[in-house]
C-alpha cells in the first residue's frame, strides 16, 4: 500500500524532469531557427492529441465565438512565447533562461490582480520581491559574463509574460472543455501562426538531419505530452500545491540536465540567484494557497 502512495510522487519527479528537458532539446538543435523548433513542437504535439480530441468532439460544440477567439489568441501567445524563449537560449545559459521563465506564476498573479481584481496578501508581495531579487542577481551575474547573456535573460522574462497571457486567456475556456481539447486547439492555432511567420522569414521546413527531426519529435513528446500528462495524472492523488512546488524545481532539473548532457556549467552567481528565485516562488505558492486554492499552471 505504501508503494502505491509513492507512485504520484514518482510521477511528479519524472514529470518535472521531462518538462525540464525542453531547453536541452532546443540547445541540441544548434542552428535551427527558434521559430522552426517552436512550430514543430506545437504541430507535432497537436497532431498526437487529435485522436483524443476526436473522442471528446462534443466539447468543441460547446465553445461559442468568444471561446474560439480566446483560444486562438492563446495559441498566438504560446507561439510567441516559444519563439522568444527558444531564442533566449541562443544567448544565455539553460539555467538562467529556465529560472527566469519559471517566474510565470508571479506574472500570473499580477495579471489576475489587474484583470480579476484579486488582492495581494502581504506574504505574496514579500515572496514576489524575493523572486524578483533572485532574477536581478542572475541578470547581474550574466551581464558580468557577457552583454548578450543579459539580452538572453531579458528575452526569457518576456517569454514568461507571454506564457502568462496564454494561461490567463484560457481560464474561462478551460471551465468548459478538458485540458487536451483546449491545448490541442490552441497549439494548432499557434502552429498556423508560426507557419505564416516562417514562410515570411524564409525558414526551411525540410532541410534538416535525422538527428534534428528526432529532436523536433522529442520536444513535442517528452516535455510537452509526457511531462504534462504525468503532472496532471498526479493531480488525482496529491494537492495542487504539491504539483506547483514540484514545478518550481524545473530550473534545478534543467540545470542538472544541461550539466550532464551539454557540459554547461553554472556559476555561483547563477546558483545563488536561482535558489533565491526558487525560495521566493515556494513562499509565493504557500502564501497564495492560504488565500485560495492554487491553480496549477504547467509550462507546456
Amino acid at each position: 500500500m505504501k508503494s502505491n502512495r509513492m507512485f504520484p510522487y514518482l510521477a511528479i519527479t519524472i514529470g518535472v524532469i521531462a518538462v525540464s528537458s525542453a531547453a536541452i532539446f532546443v540547445k541540441m538543435a544548434g542552428d535551427v531557427p527558434a521559430a522552426i523548433i517552436a512550430n514543430y513542437r506545437l504541430l507535432f504535439a497537436a497532431i498526437l492529441m487529435l485522436p483524443f480530441v476526436y473522442i471528446k468532439k462534443a466539447e468543441l460544440r460547446s465553445l461559442d465565438k468568444r471561446d474560439w477567439g480566446m483560444t486562438i489568441l492563446a495559441g498566438i501567445s504560446i507561439a510567441i512565447h516559444f519563439i522568444i524563449w527558444f531564442e533566449s537560449l541562443n544567448y544565455t545559459s539553460v539555467a538562467s533562461s529556465v529560472v527566469l521563465v519559471t517566474l510565470q506564476p508571479v506574472f500570473a498573479f499580477i495579471g489576475t490582480s489587474i484583470f480579476f481584481k484579486e488582492k495581494f496578501a502581504p506574504g505574496t508581495i514579500i515572496s514576489m520581491f524575493i523572486a524578483i531579487f533572485g532574477s536581478i542577481i542572475i541578470a547581474w551575474g550574466d551581464f558580468q559574463i557577457a552583454g548578450e547573456a543579459l539580452y538572453g535573460d531579458i528575452l526569457a522574462l518576456v517569454a514568461a509574460v507571454f506564457i502568462t497571457i496564454y494561461f490567463l486567456l484560457g481560464q474561462s475556456v478551460r471551465k468548459k472543455v478538458s485540458m487536451v481539447t483546449y491545448t490541442c486547439v490552441s497549439y494548432l492555432s499557434g502552429s498556423i501562426v508560426l507557419i505564416i511567420y516562417n514562410m515570411i522569414a524564409g525558414n526551411s521546413y525540410i532541410n534538416y538531419s535525422s538527428d534534428e527531426w528526432l529532436i523536433f519529435l522529442s520536444i513535442a513528446v517528452i516535455p510537452t505530452l509526457l511531462g504534462l500528462n504525468l503532472l496532471n495524472w498526479a493531480l488525482k492523488w496529491v494537492s495542487t500545491s504539491i504539483i506547483s512546488m514540484g514545478i518550481v524545481f524545473e530550473p534545478v532539473g534543467a540545470a542538472m540536465l544541461a550539466y550532464f548532457i551539454l557540459g554547461e556549467k553554472v556559476s555561483w552567481v547563477q546558483w545563488l540567484g536561482g535558489m533565491i528565485v526558487v525560495f521566493g516562488l515556494l513562499l509565493f505558492i504557500a502564501s497564495t494557497r492560504r488565500k485560495r486554492r492554487m491553480k496549477v499552471t504547467i509550462t507546456p
